[in-house]
């Protein structure tokens, strides 16, 4: 191989290593500056991926919300029961003010919306705003279950307490149950649809997000008309 061959071939080689080109303009060769790496967007870190996770996490934070969420379901439930058994002439009251359809739909409404922000607060796991939702919800339901004596077997409760106005309280724990069966039977209605639907299904857009909220609020309404119209309010 010839001395100018062997630098043809050495000056070809090299030629990706150069960061300039050649351009004709106006039957002229000029060299132009070609960048062969861009910046670097993300800077250098000498952080793990754990470490970086452990920082978006918040651990404080959470610690914070769980405390809040528990002293939401201890707190106001004492705090009603307080009032009902020490308070109760007072309450009746005011209870009797209110018709039991009324009271059922005021306790359906509370525990539903406790349900939604968690619904929520997992669906958009970015924000806090539907886990303070959910914790308010949460601490007015359990005032409610408070104020109703609610357990298993709350009818006897209730009458030894309330006696003759038993009724109004049993009304306020048929709202809170309907509530709870609602989202129950939408838990199996929903992972169902997730089952027997088939990706390629026209079917499919059953299993979206905005029509499962649809869903969870009509199997809400359905419950609650159950309870209000379906002779449960007279039968306990």
């Amino acid at each position: 191989m010839t001395e100018s061959a062997q630098s043809t071939r050495s000056a070809s080689v090299a030629e990706p290593e150069s960061n300039e080109a050649t351009e004709i303009v106006g039957g002229k060769i000029e060299e132009v500056d070609v960048s062969k790496h861009p910046t670097p967007s993300i800077p250098e870190s000498d952080l793990s991926l754990a470490d970086i996770e452990r920082r978006r996490s918040h651990p404080a934070q959470w610690g914070a919300y769980i405390a809040a969420v528990m002293v939401a379901i201890i707190a106001p439930y004492w705090f009603g029961r307080t009032l009902a058994v020490q308070r109760t002439e007072w309450l009746v009251s005011h209870m009797s003010a209110f018709d039991p359809r009324g009271l059922a739909f005021l306790s359906w409404m509370v525990t539903l919306v406790a349900l939604t922000g968690l619904g929520m607060a997992i669906v958009e796991s970015q924000t806090w705003l539907w886990r303070i939702v959910f914790v308010v919800g949460l601490a007015a339901e359990q005032f409610v279950a408070g104020l109703s004596l609610l357990k298993i077997n709350f009818w006897y409760s209730t009458y030894v307490v309330y006696g003759d106005a038993a009724s109004l309280a049993n009304a306020t724990n048929l709202g809170i149950i309907a509530a709870g069966f609602g989202v129950a039977a939408y838990a199996v209605v929903w992972v169902g649809l997730l089952v027997l639907i088939k990706k390629d299904s026209p079917l499919n857009v059953l299993t979206r997000s905005w029509a499962s909220f649809i869903l969870f609020f009509l199997i809400e309404t359905v419950a609650l008309l159950v309870v209000m119209f379906g002779g449960l309010l007279t039968a306990v």
